[in-house]
């Protein structure tokens, strides 16, 4: 069964007695006809001064008619671009610079004399000479003129040759962004900070990957030199009102960048296969999200026929969650109640209203007979770990789910390193796994869509900005690859269960009947890879 975004059941988590609440997209893909709510981006009490009078500023207010692109991009650049040479470049003529070009592409294009004598009896002030190719034919002109120069031109013209072969050719936006970092990271923010302006210049939040990503990473940037980053992550966090939008957008997120999608289907595959046998099952939670992931679960449960079984399912309700300003888990909860009712499953639901580091194994009320499993989707990243607290709350918690004895735990995550790395790693390392992903953003959204622009936003801008610009405690977005979980897990005393060959085949079904050929599934050590040609966006894995 399949909806589209436009449906109001995507959007049911007002009311629970609704029962167009209860239907989502199951796991195929669709061509997707999205109705995104128009999104007020507004922060009250937070100015940032640079945003002021940026083109970027669309990060904080983007206008109302998406498809418009900054029409001041071009000559901005162009401008930029010769501004920012060295003042001899401009001793030359450019009209008799005009005039040799003309020459050149007539003798390339084998004009006949006459034609050509008629052309180049002076400069056209109308001509645009295209930079792109004539760049590299400058400094060939002297030589390779097809006509023959007077003795005071070719004075003239060879004395600028030898000039323009020194000029550097325009940086791209991604150098621009990587030496702007390592200004930053050496300590020179006066030219930093001048860089930034002009990468502000460059970007649009509307162009293609490249450009859009660098809006954000050019921001995460600045917040970095204001020392604004903490203060730019609740903006983008806790705008008011957040949740309605920010669940849309996520929604479509999981739905349009099918790597995460995968990461769910492979843990409901891990619980199915684990559960086989068991009459009670008790899961638990920490990150229900909008409860996607278990309206699927309970469904694939119901179909199993002569087989009975009740679930019971603890969704930790944290303060800090989207969901906590819509209702909490509650909304959540009777949805998956009522479906449940339907399917003809016997369901618990129970919502516990805490913070995750503070949970206990008494709050979770685990009852003997049994079968418990733990699923970590997207959540274990954001406990902070050594490198921030002696404390250690990821691994702490690790070990008292240990401690529960669980038939399985799951863990979903981001599969890049922004937790250890120093700033400049950090920034490179970011910058190219939110490529990948808005590169593959690029294969299923318009880029003008307005629920592209929030899907990028809500889900992307912020964790892009904390980090690059959050240090310490205030990084939030502490993401591990693999290898570092395996790890993890090994230490708090958990065994791997590799994922079945049938998981793996079905998604690569998916991948080659509904999604483009450029995701990709990898195997590595029991773990399922997820991502967009060669770059590792999401990795999935089971653990006893």
């Amino acid at each position: 069964m399949s909806t589209t975004y436009g449906s109001p059941r995507l959007y049911a988590l007002k009311g629970g007695n609704n029962n167009s609440g209860l239907s989502t997209q199951l796991y195929g893909s669709e061509k997707h006809k999205i109705k995104y709510m128009t999104e007020t981006f507004d922060s009250p009490g937070y100015d940032p001064k640079f945003f002021i009078n940026s083109p970027s500023e669309e990060l904080i207010n983007p206008s109302t008619h998406p498809s418009q692109f900054d029409s001041s991009y071009q000559t901005n650049y162009e401008l930029e671009f010769f501004t920012s040479q060295s003042p001899e470049a401009f001793e030359y003529d450019e009209g008799m610079v005009k005039l040799k070009l003309q020459e050149l592409e007539h003798a390339l294009l084998d004009d006949d004399e006459d034609g050509m004598d008629e052309v180049i009896t002076g400069p056209d002030p109308s001509t645009e000479i295209d930079e792109e190719w004539a760049g590299p034919f400058r400094n060939m002109m002297v030589q390779d003129s097809p006509k023959e120069s007077t003795s005071s031109e070719s004075s003239y013209l060879s004395s600028i040759s030898s000039k323009d072969e020194s000029l550097p050719s325009p940086r791209t936006t991604k150098q621009l962004l990587f030496d702007c970092a390592t200004l930053i990271s050496e300590g020179n923010f006066k030219q930093a900070a001048s860089m930034i302006n002009e990468l502000r210049q460059m970007v649009s939040i509307q162009g293609e990957p490249s450009q859009r990503i660098a809006a954000y990473m050019v921001e995460g940037l600045a917040a970095r030199l204001e020392s604004s980053g903490k203060v730019l992550y609740k903006a983008l966090r806790c705008k008011e009102p957040p949740s309605f939008e920010k669940l849309a957008a996520m929604q479509i997120l999981f739905e349009v960048c099918p790597c995460f999608k995968f990461g769910f289907m492979a843990a409901n595959e891990a619980i199915m296969e684990a559960i086989k046998y068991e009459k009670k099952v008790h899961i638990v939670d920490f990150d229900i999200n909008q409860g996607n992931q278990y309206i699927n679960l309970i469904r694939s449960l119901a179909k199993q026929r002569g087989r009975s079984i009740h679930l019971r399912l603890t969704g930790v309700d944290d303060p800090e969650s989207v969901q906590r300003p819509i209702g909490g888990l509650k909304n959540i909860g009777q949805r998956l109640e009522m479906l449940s009712e339907l399917e003809g499953l016997p369901f618990e639901f129970k919502a516990l209203p805490t913070r995750t580091p503070l949970v206990t194994p008494e709050m979770l009320d685990c009852r003997e007979g049994e079968a418990l499993v733990v699923n970590f989707a997207f959540l274990l990243h954001h406990l902070p770990d050594e490198s921030v607290s002696t404390i250690n709350l990821r691994d702490q918690l690790l070990r008292m789910v240990k401690s529960l004895n669980p038939k399985l735990v799951n863990i979903v995550e981001q599969d890049v390193n922004t937790n250890t790395t120093p700033f400049l790693s950090r920034f490179y390392e970011a910058y190219s796994y939110y490529s990948a992903v808005f590169e593959s953003l690029d294969a299923t959204l318009p880029r003008g869509g307005q629920e592209r622009i929030n899907v990028e936003k809500q889900c992307l801008a912020r964790d892009i900005v904390n980090i690059v610009a959050c240090e310490g405690e205030e990084r939030i977005e502490r993401y591990e690859v693999a290898g570092k979980w395996r790890a993890r897990m090994q230490m708090a005393g958990f065994r791997s269960c590799p994922m079945r060959k049938n998981v793996s085949d079905m998604i690569r079904e998916l991948i080659v009947t509904q999604y483009c050929n450029k995701y990709k599934l990898n195997e590595e050590m029991g773990a399922l890879h997820f991502g967009w040609e060669n770059k590792s966006l999401v990795v999935a894995s089971a653990w006893n």
